[in-house]
């Protein structure tokens, strides 16, 4: 297997779904927008809706995914995914009503929910001390996703709000097309696993966390971490302009800056520094340093200091690989898509739960501690080092799992 090659179309495959997902951020709203008639507070509900939903979709079908492929194989799922995905940007770009669209994004949501089955078929591929690496090099996809993402959405929206969904149907079919000649399969026949939907629901898959306290340790500190994350889309653009007077491009920018720190992270810094230090003091101090970066922002009285937290915040970034690559050991090779299915589900649900929270704190404190919602994530992530040092305490040897 030209494992190499297999590598590089799951950055792809994970860089497209984060860039078609930027896309969308600049121009899903105006064309909600143009369908409300113009009533803005119509399409910010309109909006909450088509996000929420995405985010159950997410829930519901990543670890039906995992699950799939942990039966079949992970190429199946993975090239009929991204098919899907590709067929549906159409859909969305020729939708002539909110429906319609609204249709389109729920299916978007769970043809998007492959991330989980990638990094499956990453741990099928990679030694077990290279993972962290490999989830390091794949986590620069994300890192670009949202760099080029909203600047290219919004150009080409400006253009015709139609066009990012084009663009993106050409993008992710290109893609499935390149992968049925790249990608090879993963997971051989003799370590599949026989397909049961006690194990294809959220509920069942998140049950496969439970079977072990150094795995159950990790997801709660991975789901902390996740909340804890959402605290930059619920918050950092009305805090920006609230606190430092930033514009969009101002906003852009720092965005971008956001994007580059963590793609330097993940791509340069993630193997060498888990080779000095192993892999759970990587992770641990990557969620500190998140919280660090989380407070500066919460502190910082003009835009200069709060930029001062941004290559601090980068440092996070370390965490997610390592914490990848300690679960990817703790179950079996058949497994693999479950496990991944699992934590792509608490992502999930983070993702539901954590816009609102932060939303709510923001604007409780507004008028007396704007920075609330940020140490609020910094609490967060103290305790999911907390969580993460305890869970990961050298023990005594036991057997395998059953």
């Amino acid at each position: 297997m030209n494992a190499r090659r297999a590598l590089v179309f799951i950055f792809c495959t994970v860089a497209l779904d984060v860039l078609a997902l930027g896309f969308m951020i600049p121009v899903l709203p105006r064309l909600i927008l143009g369908f409300e008639g113009g009533d803005t507070a119509a399409a910010a509900q309109a909006m909450g809706v088509f996000a929420t939903v995405w985010g159950l979709m997410q829930f519901l079908f990543s670890p039906l995914l995992g699950a799939l492929s942990d039966r079949y194989g992970r190429r199946p799922v993975i090239l009929i995914s991204c098919l899907g995905l590709g067929l549906d940007y159409l859909f969305m770009a020729i939708a002539p009503s909110l429906t319609l669209l609204f249709v389109g994004r729920v299916i978007s949501g769970i043809t998007s929910a492959t991330i989980g089955t990638a990094f499956a078929y990453i741990a099928d591929v990679t030694p077990e001390e290279g993972r962290a690496k490999a989830f390091g090099t794949v986590g620069v996809a994300f890192g670009l996703g949202f760099v080029v993402g909203p600047a290219a959405g919004g150009l080409l929206g400006g253009i015709d709000p139609r066009l990012p969904f084009w663009f993106s149907a050409a993008a992710c079919l290109a893609n499935a097309a390149f992968g049925w000649f790249a990608l090879p399969e993963s997971l051989p026949p003799g370590r599949r696993m026989a397909f049961a939907w006690s194990r294809a629901n959220p509920v069942g898959a998140l049950r496969l966390l439970t079977r072990h306290a150094e795995l159950w340790g990790l997801a709660a500190t991975s789901f902390l971490g996740q909340v804890a994350h959402q605290v930059l889309p619920a918050v950092f653009v009305l805090y920006a302009g609230y606190r430092y007077g930033w514009g969009e491009f101002t906003v852009g920018l720092v965005l971008a800056a956001v994007g580059i720190c963590s793609a330097v992270v993940q791509g340069l810094m993630v193997g060498p520094v888990v080779a000095r230090l192993g892999e759970r003091w990587t992770m641990v101090g990557g969620y500190l340093a998140g919280a660090v970066g989380m407070a500066i922002y919460g502190l910082a009285p003009t835009g200069v200091l709060f930029c001062v937290g941004l290559p601090v915040m980068a440092l996070w970034g370390l965490a997610g690989p390592s914490s990848q690559g300690l679960m990817s050991r703790l179950v079996s090779g058949s497994e693999q898509g479950q496990l991944q299915g699992a934590g792509a589900s608490l992502t999930s649900l983070a993702n539901i739960l954590g816009p609102g929270l932060f939303a709510a704190a923001f604007s409780y404190s507004l008028a007396w501690m704007p920075g609330l919602s940020w140490y609020l994530a910094t609490v967060l992530l103290v305790a999911g080092a907390g969580v993460a040092f305890a869970a990961t305490r050298p023990r005594r040897p036991a057997g395998p799992l059953p």
